[in-house]
């Protein structure tokens, strides 16, 4: 079958993304197609921004109809595991339990680095008292409240001379990534925080929050205050570890790349279903993200990773294989993908972790 298809001018075409062309006789003519697959992507809204992109710049090919949604990394991980989506994006490895949800429901998944990001932690843009904070005052802030502890409720709580205000926190909801990679780093363990903030998991919504309310203090993607750092302050964070980074570090492109801005430097995901990348389109439309991500993820504020780890990837995908780097034990707090992948062995627990033939 002969196929014409018009490109837009702005997308790299590679090899095999021609050849998914061929293989599914898709005709572009005047911008209608004969046939659009639809593939679906969900979760993190950390990744969503590198995602849409992609998804708009792929839809020009007329290979398939890319939609994108945002449940959270945990609520990507649910639809993935049920197969109700093709690939998901998710701001922390995969945990034990969800692992375990993909193996019941038969779904193999093969784990896909992206980029790395830092968690920027923001203020309102008339915040003039704080300028860094330490791990210790965030665990203060963030940690749930114990017979013992005295509960952070105003500025002054943290420092004399600070305004006696009450602190208003904003932060990811429990499906989040983020909120998990946050709360693992700082309070010790995924998901343990105080209750009282306003969540959402839409970092825009946060955002928002923050820009409009002058005690307010949040979290979420880097990249979020970078298109929005008009109307937020950043804040550096101090590990006191000086082998990171004397004093407080804030995040930028170079402190997340060599790694000083911690613990709040992760890397970021997607996750392919196997069977369903063996669809040609599902194939082509990854084969384009590990291609053109690192560009877009440079352009929206994240950080790419090293050239040989982009070689290591693709070859993960190609290969087929299953498992993940971390172990599948979720959230890793200071561990680079360059470290894990110096030891070519992976752990492989269950059969979801095999590789497979395409």
């Amino acid at each position: 079958m002969t196929s014409v298809v018009r490109l837009s001018s702005t997308v790299v075409v590679t090899g095999f993304l021609l050849a998914a062309v061929w293989t599914l006789g898709v005709v572009v003519v005047g911008g209608c197609t004969t046939r659009r697959p639809v593939i679906a992507v969900d979760g993190s809204s950390t990744l969503y921004p590198i995602s849409e992109a992609l998804a708009e710049e792929f839809r020009d090919f007329g290979l398939a109809h890319v939609t994108v949604g945002v449940s959270g990394t945990g609520g990507g991980f649910r639809k993935f595991c049920r197969g109700d989506v093709a690939l998901i994006g998710a701001s922390r490895p995969i945990r034990p339990s969800e692992a375990s949800d993909c193996l019941a429901h038969d779904r193999d998944y093969i784990e896909l680095p992206i980029a790395y990001d830092g968690i920027a932690v923001v203020v309102h843009r008339s915040n003039t008292w704080v300028d860094a904070l330490t791990v210790d005052e965030l665990r203060r802030i963030w940690s749930p409240r114990t017979g013992t502890d005295e509960r952070v409720e105003r500025w002054s709580d943290l420092r004399p001379g600070w305004p006696a205000r009450t602190i208003r926190l904003y932060g990811p909801g429990l499906d989040s990534g983020t909120y998990d990679y946050f709360t693992k780093a700082i309070v010790g363990s995924e998901g343990a925080s105080r209750a009282d903030y306003t969540s959402s998991e839409d970092d825009n919504m946060l955002v928002r929050g923050v820009a409009h309310d002058p005690d307010a203090l949040a979290f979420f993607g880097l990249a979020y205050y970078a298109e929005n750092r008009d109307k937020l302050r950043l804040i550096a964070i101090d590990d006191n570890d000086d082998s990171n980074g004397v004093g407080p570090v804030a995040p930028s492109l170079e402190t997340i790349r060599s790694g000083s801005y911690q613990p709040l430097t992760r890397p970021i995901f997607i996750y392919a279903d196997k069977v369903q990348s063996r669809r040609p389109e599902v194939r082509a439309f990854v084969n384009y993200y590990l291609e053109r991500g690192p560009r877009i993820a440079s352009e929206i504020g994240y950080v790419p990773l090293p050239f040989d780890a982009y070689v290591s990837v693709r070859h993960d995908f190609w290969s087929g294989l299953g498992g993940s780097r971390f172990g599948g034990q979720g959230s890793t707090i200071g561990v680079s993908v360059e470290q894990l992948l110096a030891h070519s062995e992976r752990g492989r627990p269950d059969k979801a972790m095999a590789p497979a033939t395409w």
